[in-house]
C-alpha cells in the first residue's frame, strides 16, 4: 500500500492555500505515489472560477488520475447498494482507492464509512 489517493476536499484545501492541510500532506505523502480519481478531477472543475484554471491544472497534472472502469464501477455499486447515504460520487472515490489498494487521504470520514477501506483523515 504505498499510494495515497486524494479526496476532492483535501485538493480543494490545497488549491486554496490551506497551509495546515498543506503541512499535513506533506508529512503524510513521503515516499508515496500520489494519486487521484478522475472523479475528484470532475468535482474540481464542476466548482473552478475561470481564473483558478491554471493553478488547478497544475495541481491536477502532478497526480496520476484513476480513471472509473467496470471493476471500479461495479464496487462503487456495491459500496453504494450497502451504504444508501452516501453520494455514489465518494462509492466512486472509495472503490479506486479500494481498487489501487490505497490509502483514502480526506477531511470527512464520515463520507467513507466502507469496511476494508483504508482511510487517513486530516484536518
Amino acid at each position: 500500500m504505498n499510494i495515497l489517493l486524494f479526496d476532492t476536499d483535501v485538493l480543494i484545501d490545497l488549491l486554496r492555500g490551506n497551509q495546515k492541510t498543506l503541512d499535513q500532506v506533506n508529512e503524510i505523502q513521503q515516499g508515496l505515489a500520489l494519486y487521484c480519481s478522475i472523479i475528484t478531477v470532475a468535482e474540481i472543475y464542476a466548482g473552478m472560477f475561470p481564473s483558478e484554471k491554471k493553478s488547478t491544472d497544475a495541481l491536477l497534472d502532478s497526480f496520476v488520475h484513476i480513471p472509473v472502469h467496470e471493476e471500479i464501477a461495479k464496487l462503487a455499486g456495491k459500496l453504494r447498494n450497502k451504504h444508501k447515504r452516501i453520494e455514489l460520487m465518494d462509492c466512486l472515490i472509495a472503490a479506486s482507492a479500494m481498487y489501487l489498494d490505497a490509502t483514502l487521504l480526506t477531511k470527512n470520514g464520515k463520507h467513507y464509512p466502507m469496511k476494508g477501506l483504508h482511510l487517513k483523515v486530516i484536518g
